[in-house]
């Protein structure tokens, strides 16, 4: 079955009603006819039965049956939100004493759990450049647990070498743990390149309309129903089951968006680079690219949804966001309206100075997360902008 088929049909539970859209149940908890079943399903739940919403829901179980499928994973687990699946698929694996690998080009949240949560607990975190292989074979020792990354970097855009990096996390027993939103599920090939663990904040491509957080975290049953569900279910970090409905219904158009999305990005990065008044296009799908050639192996040659233009100053910056008509300023990413987001001053405004000139997080540095307005809109706003200042 095609992804796009997988994203409409897998995993529905349908009611004694045959209702054609997913049933929503909302519902904290579920009864039982006797006692002794009630001790049975507390000692054991069937793949089909529930305890309470925060264990697990008909809603979200269909939604992390139809993200596996997708993915191409065993199971998932669904979270409140993409942060809680970052923190939830780390935290639950590791303990005091355990050493992780992490590129340092990072979400500033991710940094966050990495640089203050999990050290703080007694975790060993060494970072590296992401893109420099003999960085990951010095760092990773014979105790590593896990290694981290975003496949692509937020908001450098940054490739990091999935398969090579999983070679060398395995050859120890190191888990290889990937933050995958950038890639999109539409043209992830984590599984295949050696990813164990998949996460995404399913906030973004999944429900694609600016309605809700969700996240979910995806890898195998044992992985899933005894590391991460124990820490998940204690902790409260679950999906709600109407946020879950909403991103079924996401899903069901997530092909069509995304596909259409890249397509407009890939136009407006190629538009851009004909210009001499920027510092930088960044976009995985130019030729131009760093990691170009990474990127038609990973994510089947497309650069995925999102660009950056370096424009040079703060000043001439937030003139040109000021000047936009199409993009909504705002630090969301992956939606169908068009967003532009200065992380310098706003996602990664936490970091140093020092820690954001490494990462090549500039003032003039501007995200854009391409929505499914006319591409040809979409570049007379941005050039016309441009022109002005």
């Amino acid at each position: 079955m095609d992804k796009r088929t997988k994203a409409i049909h897998h995993g529905v539970r349908r009611s004694q009603y045959g209702e054609v859209s997913e049933a929503i149940f909302l519902t904290q908890g579920f009864v039982y006819d006797t006692a002794e079943q009630a001790e049975a399903r507390f000692l054991q739940a069937g793949d089909d039965e529930f305890i309470y919403a925060r264990y697990g829901n008909p809603t979200v179980r269909m939604f992390e049956d139809r993200m596996a499928a997708l993915e191409g994973t065993e199971d998932a687990f669904a979270t409140a939100s993409g942060m809680a699946a970052v923190n939830g698929a780390l935290t639950s694996m590791l303990k005091a004493g355990d050493h992780v690998v992490s590129a340092r080009a990072l979400f500033g949240s991710c940094l966050y759990i990495l640089e203050e949560v999990l050290t703080r607990y007694g975790v060993e975190v060494t970072f590296v450049d992401g893109t420099d292989l003999d960085q990951w074979r010095s760092a990773i020792r014979p105790d590593t647990k896990a290694v981290f990354f975003e496949t692509i970097s937020n908001p450098a855009l940054e490739v990091v070498d999935l398969k090579s990096v999983a070679e060398l996390a395995h050859a120890v027993g190191a888990l290889v743990v990937v933050d995958n939103v950038f890639a999109t599920p539409v043209f992830s090939q984590a599984v295949e390149m050696g990813a164990d663990v998949i996460v995404y904040s399913t906030t973004k491509h999944v429900d694609g309309q600016g309605r809700a957080l969700g996240g979910v975290i995806l890898g195998t049953q044992e992985f899933i129903r005894k590391t991460v569900e124990p820490y998940m279910k204690h902790t409260g970090g679950s999906m709600s089951p109407f946020t879950a409905w909403m991103m079924l219904k996401g899903l069901e158009t997530i092909d069509l968006r995304v596909r259409a999305q890249a397509a407009s990005a890939q136009a407006i990065a190629t538009a851009l680079t004909a210009r001499d008044d920027l510092e930088r296009v960044l976009y995985p799908g130019l030729a131009t690219h760093p990691q170009n050639r990474i990127v038609a192996e990973q994510m089947h040659g497309s650069g995925g949804t999102v660009l950056s233009i370096d424009c040079g100053s703060k000043e001439r910056t937030f003139a040109v966001l000021n000047a936009l008509n199409y993009f909504t300023i705002s630090n969301n990413l992956g939606d169908a309206k068009s967003i532009v987001t200065h992380p310098a001053t706003t996602t990664h405004q936490r970091l140093p100075d020092d820690q954001k000139a490494a990462l090549g997080i500039t003032q003039g540095l501007i995200r854009i997360s391409v929505g499914l307005e006319a591409t040809d809109d979409l570049i007379s706003d941005l050039t016309a902008a441009l022109d002005a200042h």
